[in-house]
């Protein structure tokens, strides 16, 4: 008997059976494969806008996708630097055998957590509850909950061309039977689609014509745990390369374009929007003579390129054109060739904010099979499922976070609430208070959270701890160095175009100007201090006013998340509603007010009712 089983042994399913075994849970993974454990079989990456930050909450939350992402990446490149802090994110390439390797072993080496290499056939379910999972053998586990991270596993066929094969990803088994058995428990499905580019032989393309992308040469990682030791060097990291998409390569799509799985009627799932396929993109950006394309290497242990940008389910005859068209690509070799991918998913909008499913007590789900792509995305909700699982166990209040606190509170927010029709992906621009949700504030955010549930160890509480009463420290010395309108201090100003000092300030009121840093302020002050603290300082210092003014709104509307909906509410004959507020609000079932202000078609007016309700 357990007490938390997860189904899938994906990014997802392994961060929500770490998080309820870390919480002192009973767990078990069950995957289809165990060498298939932590696989990216699109790209070979981890991070970039938005994700990164969520890659960042992980490791706030004791998560272990940020340790192995810097333990095995190939290069790392913070992205948006020349703008404001609210957007920027870390991205590394990653080395997807060595990724694969390290969480396969991880898990195996975790005392008292089981993986299991079988097939799941069925949620086990009894009177709307879950009880467990039938395998294919015919075999029950028991389990008190059960979080399901099937990924694009269920009933999946893969396309290409006018084919469509029944397979899982990289030709991995799909399932048929668990999909089915939960649609006839009154959840519901919807079709979904993605795809990824075809791999090419690295020692069969020519360099010379594409533009070198190096990463970052400061020292980053997602995980606040890392040391510099620990990752490669800058000068041991691989070269990314960018190039561009030809007219040639334009005019064989176009050719084609009826033989494309997505075009010739064969695709019955929504694809991403925001990861389209290139003859998608060519559809939809016609005025465009030409695309981006990046050229990655997968791991140290393959000779093989990711062409991000060129996913494609054209035949294989046409993706041979297509490639050879590219400039360096001429005289390559494919390794794979692309294909596009239709899969099962679950309405998020039968999901409560905890991520238990609505329809299905004990039965939480995510990742993929809640709507979503991206690694990063099915890591967070993966996290907060399996710990969500092991406080419903202990029957303690689930850890939902806000909007404010955390893109994987602006995500899970967003589906449960607003629900989606193609594959979420996360983006800045979703988060209305991206100043608050940043790549250096994370643990800051969410750290003492994790640790109250008991996702985060002492050891790290403490260095945490450590770590903000230093930079409280700092913070109050340069309120008291005193920065003097001389001869030395009017030169340092000079050097960044400033006019002279006429009156003397602190030193923390100097650094609030644009192209000041600690660093650059040292011998000024005679003092230096440790890069990421100096980094927490200057971003509090320089965006003080901003940030205040975001508190504030955060603040304004905190009143309408804290009030809680009654969920025995029969919004059916409230009259008052409005007819398409009245459906929704049964459908969704919000759990506070601020939520139900979410919902698409929820007015003003319908607010204010709900208001004088709750608080007759």
């Amino acid at each position: 008997m357990y007490d938390v089983i997860v189904i899938g042994g994906g990014h997802a399913g392994i961060e929500a059976v770490l998080a309820a075994h870390r919480m002192g849970k009973k767990a078990a993974l069950i995957t289809l494969n165990i060498d298939m454990i932590g696989s990216m079989p699109c790209n070979p990456s981890v991070g970039g806008p938005a994700k990164g930050i969520v890659v960042r909450e992980i490791d706030a939350l004791g998560g272990l996708m940020p340790i192995a992402a810097d333990r095995t990446a190939l290069q790392f490149k913070m992205l948006n630097t020349t703008k404001g802090p609210g957007v920027w994110s870390l991205r590394v390439q990653s080395d997807k055998e060595e990724y694969k390797r390290f969480m396969k072993n991880y898990l195996l080496d975790q005392e008292g957590l089981d993986v299991i290499e079988a097939a799941v056939a069925k949620v086990w379910i009894e009177e709307g509850v879950a009880k467990g999972v039938i395998l294919a053998n015919g075999e029950r586990l028991f389990s008190k909950t059960v979080v399901l991270t099937a990924g694009t596993y269920m009933t999946s066929n893969v396309l290409r061309g006018h084919t469509s094969i029944e397979s899982g990803p990289e030709n991995q088994p799909t399932i048929n039977t668990l999909s089915a058995s939960l649609e006839k428990e009154g959840v519901r499905l919807f079709r979904l689609k993605t795809g990824t580019p075809p791999r090419i032989k690295m020692a069969t393309v020519d360099f010379l014509h594409a533009e070198k992308q190096p990463g970052s040469p400061a020292f980053y990682s997602f995980s606040e745990t890392t040391k510099p030791d620990e990752v490669l060097s800058f000068q041991e990291q691989e070269m990314c390369h960018l190039i561009y998409t030809t007219p040639e390569t334009h005019a064989i799509i176009h050719e084609h374009l009826h033989d494309s799985a997505m075009y010739s009627g064969l695709v019955k799932g929504v694809g991403p929007r925001y990861c389209p396929s290139i003859e998608d993109k060519l559809v939809r950006f016609s005025d465009k003579p030409r695309h981006q394309l990046f050229l990655e290497p997968e791991s140290k242990s393959l000779d093989t390129i990711y062409i991000q940008g060129f996913s494609t389910s054209m035949p294989i005859d046409v993706q041979e054109k297509m490639v050879h068209s590219l400039p360096g690509l001429e005289h390559c070799e494919i390794e794979k060739y692309a294909y596009a991918i239709e899969y099962d998913a679950i309405d998020p909008l039968q999901m409560k904010p905890s991520l238990e499913n609505k329809v299905i007590e004990n039965l939480f789900t995510a990742g993929q099979v809640n709507g979503t792509s991206g690694y990063e995305e099915a890591a967070g909700q993966g996290l907060l499922a399996g710990a969500n699982a092991a406080l419903k166990i202990d029957g303690k209040e689930p850890l939902i976070l806000k909007r404010d606190e955390a893109y994987m509170g602006v995500m899970i927010d967003d589906l449960s609430t607003k629900g989606t029709k193609e594959p979420y992906r996360l983006l800045t621009s979703r988060a209305e208070f991206r100043l608050l949700l940043r790549h250096d504030n994370a643990d800051q955010r969410l750290l003492e959270k994790g640790y109250k549930i008991g996702l985060v160890s002492q050891e790290r509480y403490d260095a945490y701890r450590k770590k903000m009463e230093a930079i409280k420290q700092a913070r109050e010395e340069l309120e008291q160095i005193r920065i003097k309108p001389d001869a030395k201090t009017n030169a340092y100003l000079a050097t960044f175009g400033y006019d002279e000092l006429k009156h003397g300030c602190s030193a923390l009121e100097l650094l609030k100007r644009p192209k000041i840093t600690l660093e650059n302020m040292a011998e000024l002050i005679s003092k230096r201090y440790d890069p990421k603290a100096a980094q927490d300082i200057e971003i509090e210092c320089k965006y003080e006013g901003y940030i205040a003014k975001a508190k504030r709104d955060v603040a304004h509307l905190r009143s309408m998340e804290d009030k809680k909906l009654p969920q025995d509410l029969d919004y059916l004959q409230m009259e008052n509603l409005s007819l398409e507020a009245r459906q929704k609000l049964d459908s969704i079932r919000p759990m506070t007010l601020g939520q139900a202000s979410r919902i698409s078609g929820i007015n003003p007016s319908d607010i204010a009712i709900l208001a004088m309700h709750i608080n007759s």
